[in-house]
Protein backbone atom coordinates (compact mmCIF):
# COMPACT_ATOMS: atom_id res chain seq x y z
CA UNK A 1 0.00 0.00 0.00
CA UNK A 2 1.61 3.31 -0.91
CA UNK A 3 0.21 6.53 0.74
CA UNK A 4 0.21 9.95 -0.60
CA UNK A 5 1.65 11.73 1.95
CA UNK A 6 3.09 10.66 5.39
CA UNK A 7 1.45 13.12 7.27
CA UNK A 8 -2.31 11.69 8.79
CA UNK A 9 -5.06 13.73 8.33
CA UNK A 10 -5.99 14.40 11.58
CA UNK A 11 -5.24 17.23 13.87
CA UNK A 12 -5.22 18.43 17.42
CA UNK A 13 -4.07 21.38 19.17
CA UNK A 14 -2.21 19.23 22.01
CA UNK A 15 -0.53 16.94 19.97
CA UNK A 16 1.21 18.24 17.18
CA UNK A 17 2.15 14.97 14.45
CA UNK A 18 4.47 15.34 11.15
CA UNK A 19 7.04 13.67 9.41
CA UNK A 20 10.59 14.45 9.62
CA UNK A 21 12.57 12.77 7.13
CA UNK A 22 12.34 9.34 7.87
CA UNK A 23 10.91 9.40 11.17
CA UNK A 24 7.04 10.24 11.91
CA UNK A 25 7.04 12.68 15.05
CA UNK A 26 4.67 13.19 17.54
CA UNK A 27 4.98 15.63 20.07
CA UNK A 28 2.60 16.09 22.96
CA UNK A 29 1.50 20.26 23.27
CA UNK A 30 -0.46 20.57 26.76
CA UNK A 31 2.16 21.59 28.83
CA UNK A 32 0.04 23.48 30.72
CA UNK A 33 -1.37 20.56 31.72
CA UNK A 34 1.97 18.83 32.08
CA UNK A 35 0.56 17.02 29.17
CA UNK A 36 -2.21 15.29 30.47
CA UNK A 37 -3.86 12.67 27.83
CA UNK A 38 -7.42 13.60 26.72
CA UNK A 39 -9.47 11.49 25.10
CA UNK A 40 -8.93 13.63 21.38
CA UNK A 41 -5.33 13.00 22.44
CA UNK A 42 -5.36 9.50 22.19
CA UNK A 43 -7.11 9.14 18.76
CA UNK A 44 -4.86 11.36 17.06
CA UNK A 45 -2.39 9.21 18.39
CA UNK A 46 -3.80 6.13 17.39
CA UNK A 47 -4.69 7.11 14.33
CA UNK A 48 -0.88 8.20 13.58
CA UNK A 49 0.40 5.57 14.34
CA UNK A 50 -1.58 3.62 11.73
CA UNK A 51 -0.79 5.98 9.04
CA UNK A 52 2.65 5.39 9.33
CA UNK A 53 2.39 2.17 10.10
CA UNK A 54 1.78 1.18 6.28
CA UNK A 55 3.55 4.48 5.18
CA UNK A 56 6.94 3.48 3.64
CA UNK A 57 8.99 6.34 3.87
CA UNK A 58 8.59 6.12 7.87
CA UNK A 59 11.01 3.93 9.40
CA UNK A 60 10.49 4.91 12.50
CA UNK A 61 8.20 6.87 15.44
CA UNK A 62 10.28 9.57 17.77
CA UNK A 63 7.53 10.55 20.77
CA UNK A 64 8.36 13.31 22.82
CA UNK A 65 6.64 16.05 24.75
CA UNK A 66 7.10 20.08 25.50
CA UNK A 67 7.60 21.24 29.03
CA UNK A 68 8.53 19.95 32.32
CA UNK A 69 7.00 16.93 32.09
CA UNK A 70 5.94 14.07 29.23
CA UNK A 71 3.16 12.70 30.50
CA UNK A 72 1.44 12.86 34.15
CA UNK A 73 -1.70 10.38 32.75
CA UNK A 74 -4.84 11.07 31.57
CA UNK A 75 -7.05 14.04 31.99
CA UNK A 76 -9.55 13.12 34.50
CA UNK A 77 -12.00 15.94 35.16
CA UNK A 78 -14.07 15.21 32.45
CA UNK A 79 -13.99 11.76 33.81
CA UNK A 80 -14.80 12.71 37.37
CA UNK A 81 -17.92 15.37 35.80
CA UNK A 82 -18.85 12.14 34.17
CA UNK A 83 -18.94 10.00 37.11
CA UNK A 84 -20.79 12.41 39.31
CA UNK A 85 -23.73 12.74 36.72
CA UNK A 86 -24.10 8.84 36.69
CA UNK A 87 -22.84 8.38 33.25
CA UNK A 88 -20.26 5.39 34.41
CA UNK A 89 -19.81 4.16 30.40
CA UNK A 90 -17.98 7.43 30.07
CA UNK A 91 -14.40 6.34 31.82
CA UNK A 92 -15.28 2.46 30.04
CA UNK A 93 -15.43 3.98 26.82
CA UNK A 94 -11.82 6.06 27.39
CA UNK A 95 -9.81 3.71 28.49
CA UNK A 96 -10.79 1.08 25.84
CA UNK A 97 -9.48 3.30 23.66
CA UNK A 98 -6.37 4.12 25.85
CA UNK A 99 -5.62 0.52 26.03
CA UNK A 100 -6.20 -0.09 22.65
CA UNK A 101 -3.31 2.71 21.94
CA UNK A 102 -1.49 1.25 24.43
CA UNK A 103 -1.36 -2.23 22.59
CA UNK A 104 -0.70 -0.42 19.34
CA UNK A 105 2.30 1.17 20.93
CA UNK A 106 3.86 -2.37 22.17
CA UNK A 107 2.96 -4.01 19.39
CA UNK A 108 4.28 -1.58 16.50
CA UNK A 109 5.87 -3.21 13.61
CA UNK A 110 8.25 -0.10 13.13
CA UNK A 111 10.89 1.04 16.25
CA UNK A 112 8.96 3.65 18.42
CA UNK A 113 11.42 6.32 20.46
CA UNK A 114 10.16 7.76 23.47
CA UNK A 115 12.30 10.53 24.86
CA UNK A 116 10.68 10.84 28.77
CA UNK A 117 11.59 14.13 31.02
CA UNK A 118 9.72 14.81 34.12
CA UNK A 119 6.98 13.29 35.56
CA UNK A 120 6.12 9.97 33.55
CA UNK A 121 3.12 9.01 35.63
CA UNK A 122 -0.19 6.64 35.03
CA UNK A 123 -1.18 7.03 31.50
CA UNK A 124 2.17 8.19 30.36
CA UNK A 125 3.57 5.52 31.59
CA UNK A 126 1.22 3.75 29.29
CA UNK A 127 2.54 6.09 25.98
CA UNK A 128 6.17 5.65 26.82
CA UNK A 129 7.02 2.81 28.98
CA UNK A 130 5.99 0.22 26.21
CA UNK A 131 8.14 1.99 23.30
CA UNK A 132 10.68 -0.16 21.72
CA UNK A 133 13.69 2.62 22.16
CA UNK A 134 12.50 4.32 26.21
CA UNK A 135 15.19 7.27 26.64
CA UNK A 136 15.07 8.84 30.19
CA UNK A 137 17.45 12.13 31.37
CA UNK A 138 18.09 14.25 34.87
CA UNK A 139 14.89 15.17 35.60
CA UNK A 140 12.86 12.39 34.25
CA UNK A 141 10.16 10.96 37.52
CA UNK A 142 8.21 7.44 36.44
CA UNK A 143 5.25 6.96 38.95
CA UNK A 144 2.20 4.77 39.27
CA UNK A 145 0.65 6.44 41.63
CA UNK A 146 -3.08 4.92 40.90
CA UNK A 147 -3.63 3.48 44.14
CA UNK A 148 -3.76 6.58 45.85
CA UNK A 149 -6.61 7.90 43.80
CA UNK A 150 -9.10 4.79 44.12
CA UNK A 151 -7.74 3.19 40.94
CA UNK A 152 -5.19 0.77 40.13
CA UNK A 153 -1.59 0.84 37.69
CA UNK A 154 -3.10 0.52 34.07
CA UNK A 155 -2.20 1.09 30.71
CA UNK A 156 -0.56 -2.30 30.30
CA UNK A 157 1.71 -0.96 33.43
CA UNK A 158 1.22 -4.09 35.18
CA UNK A 159 3.31 -5.86 32.37
CA UNK A 160 6.13 -3.90 33.35
CA UNK A 161 5.43 -4.10 37.21
CA UNK A 162 5.22 -8.12 36.95
CA UNK A 163 8.66 -8.24 34.71
CA UNK A 164 10.80 -5.95 37.57
CA UNK A 165 13.24 -7.44 38.94
CA UNK A 166 12.37 -9.98 42.23
CA UNK A 167 9.59 -8.18 43.93
CA UNK A 168 10.26 -4.28 42.73
CA UNK A 169 6.75 -4.68 40.61
CA UNK A 170 4.72 -5.06 43.89
CA UNK A 171 6.52 -2.46 45.52
CA UNK A 172 6.23 0.33 42.67
CA UNK A 173 2.68 -0.25 41.78
CA UNK A 174 1.27 -0.29 45.12
CA UNK A 175 2.94 2.61 46.62
CA UNK A 176 3.38 4.92 43.70
CA UNK A 177 7.14 4.82 44.13
CA UNK A 178 8.80 7.54 42.04
CA UNK A 179 11.82 6.62 39.72
CA UNK A 180 15.10 8.39 38.65
CA UNK A 181 16.51 8.04 35.47
CA UNK A 182 18.72 4.98 37.02
CA UNK A 183 15.94 3.15 38.92
CA UNK A 184 13.70 3.14 35.63
CA UNK A 185 16.64 1.62 33.70
CA UNK A 186 16.62 -0.84 36.38
CA UNK A 187 13.15 -1.37 36.79
CA UNK A 188 12.90 -2.15 33.39
CA UNK A 189 10.76 1.23 32.40
CA UNK A 190 13.37 2.15 30.16
CA UNK A 191 16.01 1.29 27.81
CA UNK A 192 18.72 4.29 27.84
CA UNK A 193 19.76 6.99 29.97
CA UNK A 194 20.87 10.11 27.67
CA UNK A 195 21.50 13.96 29.24
CA UNK A 196 18.28 16.02 28.36
CA UNK A 197 20.89 18.57 26.61
CA UNK A 198 21.74 15.85 23.53
CA UNK A 199 18.07 15.46 23.28
CA UNK A 200 17.73 17.67 20.47
CA UNK A 201 20.77 16.30 18.56
CA UNK A 202 19.72 12.95 18.39
CA UNK A 203 16.44 13.03 17.41
CA UNK A 204 18.06 14.83 14.35
CA UNK A 205 20.16 11.97 13.51
CA UNK A 206 16.72 10.07 13.97
CA UNK A 207 15.11 11.66 11.70
CA UNK A 208 17.82 11.81 9.40
CA UNK A 209 18.87 8.33 9.67
CA UNK A 210 15.76 6.60 11.00
CA UNK A 211 17.80 4.11 12.86
CA UNK A 212 17.19 3.86 16.58
CA UNK A 213 21.06 2.09 17.31
CA UNK A 214 22.27 5.62 16.60
CA UNK A 215 20.84 6.21 20.25
CA UNK A 216 23.43 4.09 21.75
CA UNK A 217 26.50 6.07 21.18
CA UNK A 218 24.82 8.63 23.14
CA UNK A 219 24.42 6.33 26.34
CA UNK A 220 28.09 6.09 28.03
CA UNK A 221 27.09 6.13 31.59
CA UNK A 222 24.49 4.55 34.23
CA UNK A 223 22.95 6.79 36.53
CA UNK A 224 22.58 6.23 39.95
CA UNK A 225 19.68 3.75 41.37
CA UNK A 226 18.97 3.14 44.38
CA UNK A 227 16.61 0.25 44.07
CA UNK A 228 19.77 -2.07 43.43
CA UNK A 229 21.06 -1.53 47.11
CA UNK A 230 17.46 -1.61 48.52
CA UNK A 231 16.18 -4.36 46.73
CA UNK A 232 16.73 -7.50 48.80
CA UNK A 233 15.15 -5.90 51.64
CA UNK A 234 12.03 -4.22 49.80
CA UNK A 235 11.80 -8.11 47.89
CA UNK A 236 12.07 -9.55 51.58
CA UNK A 237 8.40 -7.50 52.44
CA UNK A 238 6.65 -7.59 48.81
CA UNK A 239 7.40 -10.83 48.30
CA UNK A 240 4.99 -11.68 50.85
CA UNK A 241 1.65 -13.35 49.36
CA UNK A 242 -0.62 -10.83 50.98
CA UNK A 243 -1.15 -7.14 51.67
CA UNK A 244 -1.51 -7.99 55.67
CA UNK A 245 1.68 -9.89 55.25
CA UNK A 246 3.45 -7.06 53.17
CA UNK A 247 2.45 -4.75 55.95
CA UNK A 248 3.60 -7.41 58.86
CA UNK A 249 6.84 -6.97 57.17
CA UNK A 250 6.82 -3.46 57.08
CA UNK A 251 6.29 -2.42 60.72
CA UNK A 252 10.15 -3.62 61.48
CA UNK A 253 11.62 -2.46 58.16
CA UNK A 254 14.11 0.24 58.02
CA UNK A 255 14.97 2.62 55.49
CA UNK A 256 13.69 5.45 53.66
CA UNK A 257 11.99 2.97 50.78
CA UNK A 258 9.97 1.47 54.31
CA UNK A 259 9.01 4.77 55.76
CA UNK A 260 7.63 5.55 52.05
CA UNK A 261 6.28 2.29 51.68
CA UNK A 262 3.88 2.34 55.09
CA UNK A 263 3.21 5.70 54.44
CA UNK A 264 1.53 5.41 50.88
CA UNK A 265 0.03 1.98 52.44
CA UNK A 266 -1.63 3.89 54.81
CA UNK A 267 -3.11 6.40 52.49
CA UNK A 268 -4.38 4.38 49.65
CA UNK A 269 -7.86 3.03 48.99
CA UNK A 270 -7.50 -0.78 50.51
CA UNK A 271 -9.52 -1.94 47.94
CA UNK A 272 -7.47 -0.71 45.07
CA UNK A 273 -4.38 -1.98 46.86
CA UNK A 274 -5.96 -5.60 47.37
CA UNK A 275 -6.58 -5.58 43.48
CA UNK A 276 -3.75 -3.86 42.23
CA UNK A 277 -1.17 -6.69 44.21
CA UNK A 278 -3.92 -9.70 42.63
CA UNK A 279 -3.33 -8.21 38.97
CA UNK A 280 -0.05 -8.07 39.13
CA UNK A 281 0.77 -11.78 40.32
CA UNK A 282 -1.84 -12.61 37.40
CA UNK A 283 0.11 -11.04 35.09
CA UNK A 284 3.34 -12.68 36.84
CA UNK A 285 2.16 -15.73 35.93
CA UNK A 286 0.86 -15.06 32.20
CA UNK A 287 3.17 -11.94 31.24
CA UNK A 288 1.60 -10.94 28.26
CA UNK A 289 0.62 -6.88 27.22
CA UNK A 290 -3.14 -8.65 26.54
CA UNK A 291 -3.19 -10.80 30.34
CA UNK A 292 -2.20 -7.17 31.71
CA UNK A 293 -5.12 -4.85 29.73
CA UNK A 294 -7.60 -7.46 30.45
CA UNK A 295 -7.40 -7.42 34.06
CA UNK A 296 -6.60 -3.61 34.29
CA UNK A 297 -9.52 -2.57 32.20
CA UNK A 298 -12.24 -5.35 34.69
CA UNK A 299 -11.23 -3.12 37.55
CA UNK A 300 -10.57 0.55 35.60
CA UNK A 301 -14.24 0.36 33.92
CA UNK A 302 -16.50 -0.40 37.44
CA UNK A 303 -14.20 2.09 39.06
CA UNK A 304 -16.51 5.04 38.65
CA UNK A 305 -19.79 3.05 39.82
CA UNK A 306 -18.41 0.23 42.51
CA UNK A 307 -14.58 1.17 43.58
CA UNK A 308 -12.85 4.61 45.09
CA UNK A 309 -11.76 6.20 41.69
CA UNK A 310 -14.35 9.41 42.29
CA UNK A 311 -13.64 10.15 45.75
CA UNK A 312 -10.03 9.68 45.01
CA UNK A 313 -10.39 12.39 42.53
CA UNK A 314 -12.08 14.34 44.66
CA UNK A 315 -9.36 14.57 47.77
CA UNK A 316 -6.44 14.84 44.92
CA UNK A 317 -7.61 16.84 42.31
CA UNK A 318 -10.82 18.68 42.65
CA UNK A 319 -10.85 19.74 46.72
CA UNK A 320 -7.46 19.05 47.23
CA UNK A 321 -8.03 18.09 51.24
CA UNK A 322 -6.11 14.77 50.64
CA UNK A 323 -8.31 13.18 53.22
CA UNK A 324 -10.12 10.33 50.98
CA UNK A 325 -13.21 8.93 52.90
CA UNK A 326 -12.52 5.33 51.50
CA UNK A 327 -15.44 2.39 51.57
CA UNK A 328 -12.92 0.23 53.48
CA UNK A 329 -11.65 1.84 56.87
CA UNK A 330 -8.39 -0.42 56.28
CA UNK A 331 -6.46 -3.11 54.70
CA UNK A 332 -8.16 -5.95 56.43
CA UNK A 333 -11.85 -4.37 55.82
CA UNK A 334 -12.19 -5.15 52.32
CA UNK A 335 -15.01 -8.36 51.39
CA UNK A 336 -13.70 -10.43 49.39
CA UNK A 337 -16.40 -10.38 47.85
CA UNK A 338 -15.70 -6.97 46.49
CA UNK A 339 -12.58 -7.81 45.41
CA UNK A 340 -13.69 -10.48 43.21
CA UNK A 341 -16.44 -8.31 42.00
CA UNK A 342 -13.85 -5.99 40.72
CA UNK A 343 -11.55 -8.71 39.41
CA UNK A 344 -14.60 -10.68 37.57
CA UNK A 345 -14.59 -10.95 33.50
CA UNK A 346 -16.09 -8.68 31.31
CA UNK A 347 -18.04 -9.36 28.45
CA UNK A 348 -15.71 -7.70 26.21
CA UNK A 349 -12.18 -6.93 27.48
CA UNK A 350 -10.19 -4.27 25.67
CA UNK A 351 -7.40 -6.07 23.61
CA UNK A 352 -10.56 -7.77 21.95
Amino acid sequence: MTLMSPLPPRSNPDVQIRAEGRAGRITLTRPQSLNALTWDMVLAIEQALAWWEEHPDIDLVVLDATGRAFCSGGDIAEMYAAGREGRFDYGARFWRDEYRLNAAIADFPKPVVSLMQGYVMGGGVGLGCHASHRVVGDTSRIALPECSIGLVPDCGSTLLLARASGHLGAYIGLTGARLGPGDALHAGFADIYLPEALWPAAIATLCATGDPLTLITHSPIMPFTSLVQDEAAIGAAFGAATLADIADHLAGAVGDWADHARKALAAASPLSLHCALDIICTVRAKPDMATALDHEYRFTARSLQHGDFLEGIRAQIIDRDRTPRWRDAGLDAVAPDDIARMRAPLEQEPSR
